[in-house]
């Protein structure tokens, strides 16, 4: 083992797995060798909640609590919610859930497009494609010329403006590497199909495995929007099961203090994300509650998104069709509801896993971003074909909704829902505690509103095909820039004026 730039370097894959968990970035954590996802307390919980009769009064104290604090709520609370069978009350709780969802992020929905990038693993998780050992599966790093390749595409012929870059866990594709395409991201440049005018990516996010804090600082220094690092599953056991103890990743505790050392680093934006269908749902709810709030005892910074992807078919692999947690579309929708009531100012993430009639559904349910015009092959986007796009060997599992970009943003115009590719709160410093007081007060949503107004101008001009497409577009626009002048009348002339001149071309303007 090397360093270079402070970043340690590793001979080969065994090199790695043996010396890249760092034991005192763990411990500082779980002091005392307490763990904060406390098992014996989730399990008590769920007992306790499943030998008490659900009273609607005490729910409805529960909604009323998670409307007006915008808190997190405490998991004996959320219990008491999974528990709720009746379909009125249920409602009740679904209809709090979109009030707190509009409170919060406005009537707004942020696109984003996954990018795989690399994946190669030293992992051998069970249910995975990308796992080591899966002779299926085909592995690919791209280069920096083919990562600025499928940007061309992401950002010059579909219009998207934030990514979430994909990596599998392996010393070629770790820090040094993340860094690079990062960079060669930012600096494509793209020329909108319509108008020609200057477009390309504003915010990477990227999913990757967790890091050491000194390489989680080289990632802030390059321009990493949110570090997203899904558990898998918090059931210590099952994890144990799922990810073998010779892989890097079948360590539970570097994986679960991760989010810790992304704030000690100056990461502040995080995502948390279980994968639903391995374990009881139940357990994974109050686990992932847990987590937030140990993030804010530490940090006062919760997660800044939550992502709900379920098990979906992979190569060389039958865990997801063999697992007896699988869960039905009403429980995942019920899952939706009451994660959003129960941190009801992060954002919620539902992608292209999900069917088209899930994530339609899950509009109502607290939803805030999701991915369209999706492709999860290694260079899927710049080698795009039918076959390719359905070829399991390509790709870490299958996708179920493969609606376009220009499809998603005419059924949301219709439903006067608006869409945003608004990047502005991360460039303006709007992150970690920041955005968590603007998000808890509300104020966050009517910024991104008028953000959300602008760059939806942009896309409607540069890339919007259809006229159906383009006239629900300038309706919603007109209601919207409508709502902003009511709402902040004294300011509203100085948004038009900003919108005025996106109309006459000038872009990536923001407050």
């Amino acid at each position: 083992m090397a360093t270079r730039n402070g970043i340690r370097q590793f001979k080969d894959e065994q090199d790695y797995r043996e010396h890249f968990v760092i034991q005192g970035e763990i411990d500082k954590y779980l002091p005392g060798g307490k763990h904060f996802i406390d098992e014996d307390l989730i399990n008590r919980t769920l007992a306790e909640a499943d030998a008490t009769p659900v009273d609607p009064v005490r729910i409805r104290e529960i909604i009323a609590k998670s409307e007006s604090t915008c808190e997190t709520l405490e998991i004996a609370e959320t219990a008491a919610l999974m528990r709720v069978t009746d379909p009125a009350l249920f409602e009740e709780m679904r209809a709090a859930a979109d009030r707190i969802k509009k409170k919060v992020y406005d009537n707004r929905i942020v696109f984003f497009a996954p990018l795989y990038v690399a994946n190669p693993c030293v992992n051998g998780c069970r249910y995975c494609g990308f796992r080591e050992g899966n002779a299926q599966q085909k592995r690919r790093i791209l280069t920096m010329d083919e990562v600025r390749e499928e940007v061309e595409v992401l950002a010059g012929r579909i219009g998207h403006k934030r990514l979430i870059a994909v990596y599998g866990e392996h010393p070629k594709s770790s820090t040094d590497y993340i860094a690079d395409s990062i960079e060669a991201i930012y600096k494509t440049a793209c020329k909108a199909p319509k108008t020609g005018a200057p477009v390309g990516i504003r915010r990477v996010n990227v999913n990757a495995a967790p890091l050491p804090v000194d390489d989680l600082r080289v990632l802030k220094d390059v321009g990493i929007g949110t570090f997203q690092v899904f558990q898998e599953t918090y059931n210590r056991k099952l994890y144990e099961q799922m990810h073998p103890a010779w892989s890097v990743k079948g360590n539970y505790d570097w994986r679960t203090t991760c989010f810790h050392r992304c704030m000690e680093a100056g990461v502040d934006d995080v995502g948390l994300g279980v994968l639903y269908g391995l374990c009881d749902w139940r357990f994974e709810v109050l686990a992932t509650i847990l987590h937030a709030r140990d993030l804010e005892r530490w940090f006062n910074i919760g997660p800044h998104t939550i992502s709900f992807p379920r098990l979906e078919p992979a190569s060389g692999t039958r865990v997801p069709e063999e697992s007896p947690w699988l869960i039905d579309d009403e429980t995942f929708r019920r899952i939706l509801v009451v994660m959003r009531l129960s941190v009801p100012y992060t954002g919620m993430i539902v992608t292209a896993r999900e069917s088209p009639e899930s994530r339609n559904r899950a509009l109502d349910c607290g939803m805030t971003q999701l991915d369209c015009s999706s492709n999860i092959a290694i260079k899927g986007y710049s080698d795009f074909s039918d076959e390719a796009h359905q070829e399991k060997e390509r790709q870490q599992f299958m996708l179920s909704d493969n609606r376009s970009i220009e499809e998603m943003v005419k059924y949301l115009a219709d439903r006067g829902t608006i869409t945003s590719f608004c990047t502005a709160g991360y460039r303006c410093g709007r992150t970690g505690g920041c955005i968590m007081d603007a998000l808890k007060t509300g104020r966050e949503g009517k910024f991104c509103k008028i953000n959300a107004v602008l760059t939806f101008r942009e896309w409607l001009d540069d890339f919007a095909k259809d006229p159906a497409t383009i006239a629900a577009g300038e309706d919603l626009i007109k209601k919207e820039l409508a709502g902003i002048e009511q709402w902040v009348p004294k300011f509203y002339p100085t948004v038009k004026k900003q919108y005025d001149a996106t109309c006459a071309g000038a872009r990536d303007l923001f407050f």
